[in-house]
């Protein structure tokens, strides 16, 4: 409640709500009647000085999410209407809850949380058992069920309510701000925003406890939740910890899953891995490379028609096929009508300003199997992942990796703007064992399929770098829409493989030449599977 013992507003945000719900509207038969502006509220005038709650926040349209980005910003909501405009204050909590594995979080409103907080996925039997005995013990008896848990509430609003009271007194030593400071910095977290939410979500804590000032122990409790989703650099190993101990928070590098994935994989694997492929997960630092000239946007636009063109002649169930490339403007009911002053039928049409630009995302799939060991391939494609996330950084793009090996695919970074350096996120992923390709192109395209549904704007370019070293086929996945394939092979008497899937795959074909100045500068015309 405020400080008039008053309850504060807790308004929830479908997922299906409409922009005019969230933001609110203008009623347009008294503008047009006598001209006044009457304004009806939206949720988010309904949430102000509370708390704006959205279950499945990742599932939300990007149109909501867009504007949610703008309110948060200023802290104010502003509706226009071709000249027609109204404002109020627009400061609430935001809370939204969401299921990883359901989809990732815009980065944008992703970083807007303060802090994160991850629920285990499992619960014991004794947590089922009284969770349920407490659903029948309310259904039963609503209000007698309250009224056993008022003394504890009452108590727990008391505390509240106390550590607001002692907050403004809480100081803060010098020597926190630089631990805060330095333990950001080796997190790899962007901006300052995770310092200043640090700062005060241990101020808070302090607070919480009834005590003067921060300790260690205040800073300490709430660093998983401030760098749960901003983290870019993977947590430093303490000496009584094993990787297999280890469990990745939300955005973090690595997987705990590669650590514990068979060594060896299938037995047509080892034969084509060889000695690499009986070794267990090893770990192959970086190796820089020269900055990785890409295709620019329409040579990749002629691959995506040629894979739409090959998709149409039978390859049935591929991505993208029905989806329209054209995109269309919607009319603009409010405008339109005022433009034709209550004139029917209309003289004239108002259509939405589409939105600016286009957001790119690129997903790496880095095969990191047993015989990317050899010559140190790994580490010379972890080199060509950096440079590639050096230059989306650049761009302000969003970048997300996936390696294969180890039996399985596990993501190495997570869907998010491409961080400043990704160079410690990707000297932790380990390499060995078989070579799961198709498994690599099965998620890769729900991945695709996923985003694309949230953001139909989205344009998605992948980068398959592999040895080729498999006996796979992934011909009946093609197409792979705006696909590159790099193969990293380097063998004197090359086996072909990589020009082979890049054929099955309808993708473009480049073979990585490691140390010479440009990646474009190898690629030939006359190569199998490469198109200009």
């Amino acid at each position: 409640g405020d400080s008039e013992g008053q309850r504060a507003p807790f308004v929830t945000l479908p997922l299906g709500a409409s922009e005019d719900r969230l933001v609110g509207s203008l009623d347009l038969q008294k503008v047009l009647a006598n001209g006044e502006a009457t304004f009806h509220a939206g949720l988010l005038a309904k949430a102000d000085g509370g708390v704006l709650y959205v279950d499945e926040v990742n599932l939300l349209p990007d149109t909501l999410v867009d504007l949610l980005l703008d309110v948060a910003a200023s802290g104010t909501n502003i509706v226009e209407r071709d000249g027609i405009s109204h404002s109020h204050p627009a400061r609430f909590s935001l809370i939204g809850t969401m299921n990883p594995d359901e989809g990732e979080l815009r980065p944008q409103l992703l970083d807007r949380f303060g802090l994160c907080l991850e629920q285990a996925g499992s619960i014991s039997i004794d947590e089922r058992i009284a969770i349920v005995q407490q659903r029948e013990a309310f259904d039963r008896d609503p209000a007698g069920t309250l009224q056993n848990y008022e003394h504890a509430q009452a108590a727990l609003a008391e505390r509240i309510a106390k550590a607001q009271r002692l907050l403004k007194e809480i100081t803060t030593d010098s020597w926190v701000y630089r631990t805060i400071a330095n333990r950001c910095e080796a997190a790899g977290v962007e901006g300052l925003r995770a310092d200043v939410t640090w700062h005060r979500a241990a101020q808070a804590h302090a607070a919480w406890r009834g005590v003067g000032g921060v300790e260690q122990q205040d800073i300490d409790t709430v660093e998983p939740w401030v760098l749960a989703h901003r983290r870019t650099q993977p947590p430093e190993q303490s000496p009584l910890s094993s990787p297999t101990n280890q469990t990745p928070s939300q955005g973090e590098g690595g997987s705990s899953a590669a650590n514990n994935a068979p060594s060896g994989g299938t037995s047509s694997q080892r034969g084509e891995q060889g000695q690499w492929g009986a070794m267990p997960p090893t770990a192959q630092a970086s190796i820089s490379q020269p900055a990785l000239k890409l295709p620019d946007s329409d040579e990749f636009a002629q691959r995506g028609k040629r894979a739409h063109t090959a998709a149409s002649a039978g390859k049935g169930g591929a991505l993208g096929q029905g989806r329209s490339q054209v995109t269309t403007s919607r009319l603009d009911g409010f405008a339109t009508i005022i433009a034709n002053r209550g004139q029917w039928p209309w003289q004239q049409l108002k259509m939405r300003k589409a939105r600016a630009g286009q957001a790119t995302a690129h997903l790496v799939l880095l095969d990191t199997s047993g015989s990317t060991l050899g010559q140190r391939l790994l580490g010379q494609a972890k080199g060509l992942v950096e440079s590639l996330v050096t230059q989306a950084y650049a761009a302000r793009e969003q970048v997300a990796v996936l390696g294969f090996g180890n039996g399985g695919v596990v993501p190495i970074l997570s869907r998010r703007r491409a961080p400043k350096n990704a160079r410690g996120t990707l000297d932790s992923a380990k390499g060995g064992g078989g070579t799961p390709l198709r498994e690599a192109i099965i998620e890769a395209k729900r991945l695709i399929r996923q985003w694309q549904r949230r953001e139909p704007g989205l344009k998605v370019r992948t980068y398959l770098i592999t040895d080729g070293r498999t006996r796979e086929t992934v011909d009946d996945l093609a197409p792979l829409e705006e696909c590159l394939l790099i193969d990293t092979e380097q063998a004197k008497v090359k086996r072909g493989q990589g020009a082979r899937i890049a054929q099955q795959l309808g993708a473009r074909y480049w073979p990585a030449s490691f140390g010479k100045p440009s990646l474009a500068h190898t690629v030939s015309a006359h190569q199998p599977g490469n198109f200009s």
